[in-house]
């Protein structure tokens, strides 16, 4: 006979692999959210606007959680499990908190920490950790996402300056960052450069009229004659695999994020099913409801199981392959959307209110189901891994 009882909410004990460490900051990242962000964030996506980012971000700086997987400079230097862990409570909380973190810490900290002079990290790095200052990542164009190489964006020398002249679009923190990274192309290939936000010529008009992802800062950037010294440059970045090594540490997170809508989603569900009474019973008690929320469970343990091997190949010598982030980016978002939309439906009418996260959750994943390459992207990415020719060129 079985030692303990079953927990519905964790049947494989996934939890129970998680260290001390790792449980803590579980519990102390949804605490806070419990406390200082879900009595707002309903309201908050609903008025497409993130009022209180700025106190956010220095909240979040003083959990640890802005740039916790590097070293030095401020930063946590955590494992990546506990990184994953984090990601996943602000996403169960609403996406656009994760994408928040995802993009000052795995997007414009890691290309600072990566490829950045020490200067650069000196300067930038610890405040930014702290939620001091906030970065933004200028890499999608308007007429160019999942072809970055192909950007229009330039940057020419003049004397011993940088002049960059271009535009990138959909760019999480664009208005409120302090500095920003962006990537041009040069004669000599593609290039990075730390860009403080009150340069002249630069500016970052909002985006609005979003219908996903509302209760996150979205902007253009727009480049006109900048000009920047040559310190402005990323020393250690050349080509487009720079820019794509940071996409990489982002999908990442984005992995780990997607478990928590799901797991946000499921939990509504069934506890909705089990209160709400239709014929005379709780919708729980139906077989078709009971085959949704097993198939939902089903698909988001394998979901987090994929996230827990993805932290243990990234915390060993061996590293990962970026086709393993492909697998985990391409099968836990889709699952996760398809997790929200059974959910939906189980909601009845209700589904599409915003007393309920999942209409949210689920607006949101259209969004994180495209960005930092879209389906078609990863799943052709893993197709030339497992057969060796590049179906996209």
């Amino acid at each position: 006979m079985p030692s303990t009882t079953l927990d519905p909410v964790d049947p494989l004990g996934l939890e129970s692999l998680l260290t001390d460490t790792e449980r803590a900051v579980r519990d102390t990242v949804r605490h806070y959210l419990d406390d200082r962000v879900e009595p707002h964030i309903a309201g908050w996506f609903e008025q497409g606007e993130l009022p209180t980012l700025a106190a956010l971000a220095r909240d979040f700086g003083e959990l640890g959680l802005l740039g916790m997987h590097l070293d030095g400079y401020g930063c946590a230097g955590m494992s990546a499990l506990a990184y994953g862990v984090a990601c996943r409570e602000l996403e169960a909380c609403d996406s656009g908190l994760r994408s928040f973190v995802s993009v000052q810490g795995s997007l414009a900290m890691f290309a600072i920490h990566r490829f950045g002079s020490e200067e650069q990290k000196d300067q930038w790095l610890p405040r930014m950790a702290a939620g001091e200052a906030i970065g933004c990542f200028g890499l999608t164009e308007p007429d160019h996402g999942s072809d970055p190489s192909s950007m229009r964006t330039r940057a020419r020398r003049e004397g011993g300056d940088w002049i960059l002249d271009g535009r990138k679009t959909w760019i999480t923190n664009g208005s409120v960052a302090a500095v920003a990274v962006v990537w041009a192309r040069t004669d000599d290939g593609i290039r990075g450069f730390v860009v403080p936000t009150d340069t002249p010529g630069f500016s970052a008009p909002e985006i609005k009229h979003k219908m996903s992802l509302r209760a996150s800062v979205t902007s253009e950037l727009v480049l006109e004659s900048i000009r920047l010294p040559a310190s402005a440059t990323l020393p250690r970045a050349h080509g487009v695999s720079a820019p794509l090594t940071c996409l990489n540490e982002a999908r990442y997170g984005i992995v780990w994020g997607a478990t928590g809508a799901a797991r946000s989603a499921w939990r509504t569900a069934a506890d909705y099913a089990a209160r709400r009474e239709q014929f005379g019973k709780p919708l729980a008690a139906f077989q078709l409801t009971q085959q949704k929320l097993v198939d939902m469970a089903l698909e988001l343990h394998k979901a987090t199981m994929t996230a827990m091997r993805l932290a243990d190949l990234k915390d060993s010598a061996e590293g990962v392959h970026p086709a393993q982030i492909s697998l985990g980016k391409l099968n836990n978002v889709r699952e996760a959307l398809e997790i929200c939309r059974t959910a939906r439906t189980i909601l009845g009418a209700n589904g599409i209110s915003l007393e309920f996260p999942v209409i949210r959750h689920m607006n949101n994943l259209e969004s994180v189901l495209t960005y930092e390459g879209t389906s078609e992207m990863h799943t052709l990415a893993l197709g030339q891994a497992l057969t060796g020719h590049a179906a996209f060129r």
